[in-house]
């Protein structure tokens, strides 16, 4: 039993060693078609990867093209909103070409220049203004000039309520009232004489043609001339009737 064993393990030994070379053959032959296998698994993989990218880069451009799109809409609603601005100020508002001499000016500034030399305030004087300017058949366009008063006039920066358009006219109004009654007084009542008035007329003549140059009144030489004289004709006129009515009330008396 011992020697069947021994020769049993011998001729198995000597079996696998005459089986080695056989053995090694097969091994190289499997790794040689795993290192195939692995290198078409590389390459199938490689060719699958390919459209992914190019769908990457498609998505990549699909993604610029709809930022472009959303771009050029975002500037389309932009200009669509500045033309919408644009139409909502009425044309004749958009010509009103007066006060332009004035453009920049502060309210304050404008209105100290005023009350210095009339009696009426620069908010009165700019809204009497328009409402000459912007009367209809049926009447003056109030609420047009409150809405557009910062467009119409550099120096306003607020809107205006109608019923405002309407209080600072009748304050223009009421102003010039009596800042007449109270020259024509001067005049009438012999407290100046006739080189005073007319000195004075000069003066408030000037400031009054200064103040339609500002509107954009432009004047001629010819057309100030003619508008001084008859101011000056008038006031002569005024100051002759005044002079006889005097003279009549002291022969009443007596």
């Amino acid at each position: 039993m011992t020697d069947e064993s021994d020769e049993f393990e011998t001729g198995a030994s000597d079996a696998e060693e005459g089986a080695r070379p056989d053995a090694d053959t097969r091994a190289e032959a499997d790794e040689a078609a795993a290192d195939a296998a692995a290198a078409t698994a590389e390459s199938a993989a490689a060719t699958e990867s390919a459209p992914a990218d190019d769908d990457a880069t498609d998505s990549e451009a699909d993604e610029v093209a709809t930022d472009s799109e959303a771009d050029a809409a975002g500037a389309g609603s932009d200009a669509e909103g500045t033309e919408d601005a644009e139409d909502a100020v009425p044309e004749d508002v958009q010509k009103y070409a007066r006060f332009k001499k004035v453009d920049g000016a502060q309210y304050d500034r404008v209105n100290d220049f005023l009350r210095q030399r009339t009696y009426v305030t620069a908010r009165e004087w700019a809204i009497a203004r328009l409402c000459a300017d912007f009367r209809t058949e049926t009447g003056v366009e109030m609420t047009k000039i409150g809405n557009n008063l910062p467009e119409l006039v550099p120096f306003m920066t607020d809107t205006y309520t109608p019923q405002a358009v309407n209080q600072a006219r009748s304050a223009f109004r009421d102003k010039v009232r009596k800042s007449g009654a109270t020259f024509l007084y001067g005049a009438m009542s012999g407290f100046f004489t006739a080189e005073e008035l007319d000195e004075m007329m000069y003066e408030v003549t000037e400031i009054a043609k200064f103040l339609l140059e500002v509107e954009g009144v432009d004047l001629s030489v010819e057309e100030e001339l003619e508008a001084e004289e008859r101011i000056s004709s008038v006031m002569r006129e005024v100051r002759e009737a005044s002079t006889e009515l005097r003279q009549e009330e002291l022969s009443d008396e007596e």
